[in-house]
């Protein structure tokens, strides 16, 4: 699904109030610190004269401007403002405009012209309203994580390791993934027992990227094939080659094996699969399926692709849901 005009003029409006916003935030700051340290105010008029000095030049002269003598001029002014603010107790850059996304200071586009991450959020929330995923995330992150619920003396079978042990790995890999998103391509493979943390582990993924401007598209598999299915992702309904689905940050495909496969299901599994790991961009999948099944089900070939470029995380022990419901515990 792409945006229509109005919802591009939405986001687009939301950038201008953001904008505005951090405008008025310099003024105030602007007003505040002028009255407790005068010089800023001299050296905010003399950079703002220099240039106008230089456009003056350009204008009525036909030698061209110093511009290195512009920006030596212009630098040294900056680090004195920059002084002043720091041994007055101020951040060194409370008069720079504030801005809510750091990397394209509110316009929603980089320099090179490409969409910013901070806009594919917004075009995520748009199309695909995660209101629900927002309220959920509130509470299933890092921070909240336990490991009370996996048994260190219960082992699986296949590896000889405790759930605990399992799940001190499978938390770890969710950590380094986060950590080093952006700067060491990998995706993740959650699987295992129903109901030992697969879930949360990915809503721990999600949180953290949220927090750091990055655009996640997160779905339940039964939901993300009727969407294909229903043909929303594009006009073509038979490719998700240039859409949401394969340019956002992050993908998270959670509890494969719970919605009815067929033969479509596993060719636009294996198309998405193929499609993010040839455009870099990382996905975590989650399933209750055995690797086996799961290769049963979804053909040798997208299970090949899976096992040779994600890292498998496997989980085991006791439904965490029934323990808490046993135990009190929410």
């Amino acid at each position: 699904m792409t945006l229509r005009n109005d919802q591009y003029d939405l986001i687009m409006r939301e950038y201008s109030r953001r904008q505005n916003a951090g405008h008025s935030i310099l003024e105030e700051r602007r007003a505040e610190t002028y009255a407790l340290i005068p010089r800023l105010s001299g050296i905010d008029r003399e950079i703002s004269g220099l240039f106008k000095d230089q456009i003056r030049q350009k204008l009525l002269s036909d030698i061209p401007p110093d511009t290195a003598a512009l920006q030596a001029k212009t630098r040294a002014l900056e680090e004195e403002r920059t002084a002043l603010l720091v041994s007055n107790g101020f951040p060194a850059d409370y008069l720079e405009v504030p801005c809510v996304c750091p990397l394209c200071h509110d316009t929603g586009y980089m320099e090179d012209g490409r969409k910013c991450r901070c806009f594919r959020r917004l075009e995520i929330d748009l199309l695909y309203r995660q209101d629900e995923l927002n309220e959920i995330l509130s509470k299933e992150n890092f921070d909240t994580f336990s490991f009370e619920w996996y048994s260190d003396t219960i082992k699986d079978e296949a590896t000889g390791r405790t759930s605990l042990d399992l799940a001190k790995s499978a938390y770890n890999a969710s950590r380094e993934f986060a950590e080093h998103f952006d700067d060491d391509f990998s995706s993740l493979f959650f699987f295992g027992d129903t109901g030992v943390g697969k879930t949360f582990l990915s809503h721990c993924i999600a949180a953290e990227l949220l927090g750091t401007m990055h655009s996640v598209l997160y779905f339940s598999a039964y939901e993300l094939f009727d969407r294909l299915a229903a043909g929303t992702f594009s006009d073509a309904q038979d490719s998700i080659s240039d859409n949401i689905i394969a340019d956002c940050d992050l993908l998270i495909i959670d509890d494969l094996g719970t919605e009815l496969t067929n033969a479509f299901v596993s060719s636009q599994l294996f198309l998405c699969v193929d499609q993010r790991l040839k455009r870099r961009k990382p996905t975590v999948i989650s399933t209750n399926l055995s690797l086996k099944n799961f290769s049963d089900t979804y053909s040798e070939r997208t299970f090949s692709r899976i096992a040779s470029a994600y890292r498998m995380c496997k989980l085991t022990g006791k439904d965490i849901r029934i323990q808490k419901k046993f135990n009190g515990g929410n």
